[in-house]
């Protein structure tokens, strides 16, 4: 890439941009480049509206290109068009069937992807994780990136990769292990 170049000079000024309102509003961000051109980013915990203001100055910041899920009625007009633009995936959640295997099917047909999922699949406070996460990784044997927006001190993350045995107890103890202390907003 020409760092010199025009375009290269507009995108660091905007990254730049990105990160400065971030710590402007107080964040800390810590971020390791991803191993792989492929995998899953795990975004936890999720617990408000602000998550996605703060991850997508994140995401733009770190020049991150990730795509990410959400509900199928968030990309209704007039926002649709942004949303996918700024990389958003449409998911039908009343159409659980097959989601997971188109999942797959794309990473297998891309050069490059990473998805970033929340593994509650709501803001709404569950006590359990949906499995769509463990299972898209493991299919497309990509590994899984633990992202955090952790409101307690401040600090949105992804600083670990794993790649997943396919024993899920163990893994998701791991996951536990990881996110314990991490709080939400709500």
């Amino acid at each position: 890439m020409n760092t010199n170049s025009p375009a290269a000079a507009d995108r660091n000024w905007f990254q730049r941009l990105c990160l400065g309102l971030l710590s402007l509003f107080g964040w800390r961000s810590v971020f390791v480049p991803p191993p792989e051109p492929k995998g899953v980013i795990l975004v936890y915990p999720h617990t408000s509206n602000w998550d996605f203001i703060v991850g997508v100055l994140y995401r733009y910041g770190y020049d991150l290109r990730a795509q990410w899920i959400a509900k199928h009625s968030a990309f209704r007009w007039p926002l649709g068009a942004v949303l996918r633009r700024m990389g958003g995936i449409p998911i039908d959640r009343r159409k659980a069937q097959g989601t997971i295997g188109a999942l797959v099917d794309t990473y297998r047909e891309s050069d490059s992807l990473w998805i970033a999922i929340t593994p509650e699949g709501t803001r709404s406070h569950t006590d359990h994780w949906k499995s769509g996460f463990y299972r898209i990784a493991l299919a497309a044997n990509v590994p899984c990136a633990l992202g955090c927006i952790d409101y307690e001190t401040k600090t949105i993350s992804i600083d670990t990769y794993v790649r997943f045995s396919g024993d899920s107890e163990k893994d998701l103890a791991m996951l536990r292990d990881y996110y314990a202390g991490k709080r939400g907003l709500r």
